[in-house]
């Protein structure tokens, strides 16, 4: 059995260009905070790698602090600031604010004060995709960073919090994008590596990795990977909606990933789905997965105003430009004949 993997927004497979760049930077000896001929050939790895990723999220001229992911990145971004955001943010930055900002039940966030409030790009569960407004104090672009055209420069935001292993970069790896003249209070003190902002030796393989995967990923975009990713999104809804009419799918009427289909079958539990499909050949997942396993129902899809009960009985199917027509069809086949499955035990 082939099995096929639509968990793309919980980690997307290592890119070759990001493997052979990791593989290269292995062979790097020195210390890029050393002065000799070997620190200043990692030196020069390292701000290759930055130039790459501040390229591909249209980020020139802003300061890119790598860390050890997205987590450490919010925190670098929020901590201390009490900045307001809304339920549907990810964990790693809902740990730092406070969560007062209204969302719709499409998942669409209003903000009145910008330069006070956080607000992701795209959200992990749903694929919803929010306008920006101008002078925002940070933006998580950790989904949206590679699946969508959007310049950090563009934005008008003093921050973003992004990725590696989302876009096809190694795990463990991520940066805080700063508008340069933006002040921020290191977390992490000692060496001061990374302009003083975040000390450490840095993580050169998965940094090159990093920078790789973002170059590609820009490349990916502007081809127009994604467009036939949408176009399967559509064929899988398609075909669940035309047999089982009573399927919810989440923010269907709002812009969204490419990739991403978020869909409730009241009275059918995420989890079972996940367990079900899996033991069929199909990785998916029933929400972020930082919070997949936990008891509690998805925190987005409450704040989206789904009680426990819908939330609870959501899957999230995540796919990547990898991704054929073959594979959706036969997910969406399997995903019916389990339904139809369950429907009969439970009649």
């Amino acid at each position: 059995m082939r099995r096929v993997y639509l968990d793309y927004n919980a980690t997307s497979p290592l890119r070759d260009e990001a493997r052979a760049a990791m593989i290269a930077a292995m062979d790097h000896v020195g210390n890029p905070s050393s002065v000799h001929a070997e620190g200043r050939a990692a030196k020069g790895l390292l701000e290759q790698a930055r130039g790459q990723v501040a390229a591909a999220l249209g980020a020139e001229g802003a300061d890119v602090i790598f860390t050890s992911g997205a987590t450490e990145a919010a925190a670098l971004a929020c901590a201390g600031r009490g900045l307001h955001g809304a339920g549907v943010e990810h964990d790693a930055m809902r740990a730092w604010i406070t969560e007062d900002l209204p969302v719709d039940r499409a998942g669409r966030v209003t903000v009145e004060e910008p330069g006070a409030a956080v607000l992701q790009l795209a959200n992990s569960e749903t694929g919803v995709v929010q306008d920006l407004p101008p002078g925002l104090a940070v933006s998580d672009m950790t989904q949206g960073f590679g699946k969508l055209p959007v310049a950090f420069n563009w934005t008008g935001a003093e921050m973003a919090v992004i990725s590696a292993h989302k876009l096809g970069g190694p795990k463990g790896v991520g940066a805080l994008v700063v508008r340069r003249g933006t002040d921020i209070a290191a977390q992490i003190r000692g060496g001061g590596q990374e302009m003083g902002r975040r000390s450490g030796t840095e993580n050169l393989v998965g940094i090159a990795g990093f920078g790789a995967a973002a170059e590609a990923a820009a490349a990916d975009l502007a081809r127009g990977a994604w467009e036939p990713v949408a176009e399967f999104r559509k064929i899988l809804e398609n075909a669940i909606a035309a047999e089982a009419e009573e399927t919810i799918f989440v923010g269907k009427d709002s812009a969204r990933l490419p990739n991403t289909s978020c869909f409730i079958m009241p009275g059918w539990k995420g989890e079972t789905q996940v367990m079900a499909l899996d033991l069929a050949g199909f990785a998916v997942s029933s929400g972020s997965a930082c919070s997949s396993g936990k008891v509690s129902a998805s925190t987005a899809l409450r704040a989206m105003g789904y009680d426990a009960a819908e939330a609870g009985c959501a899957l999230r199917v995540s796919m990547g430009p990898e991704t054929t027509r073959d594979d959706v069809l036969r997910f969406a086949e399997t995903w019916l004949k389990l339904w139809k499955r369950h429907r009969a035990r439970a009649a």
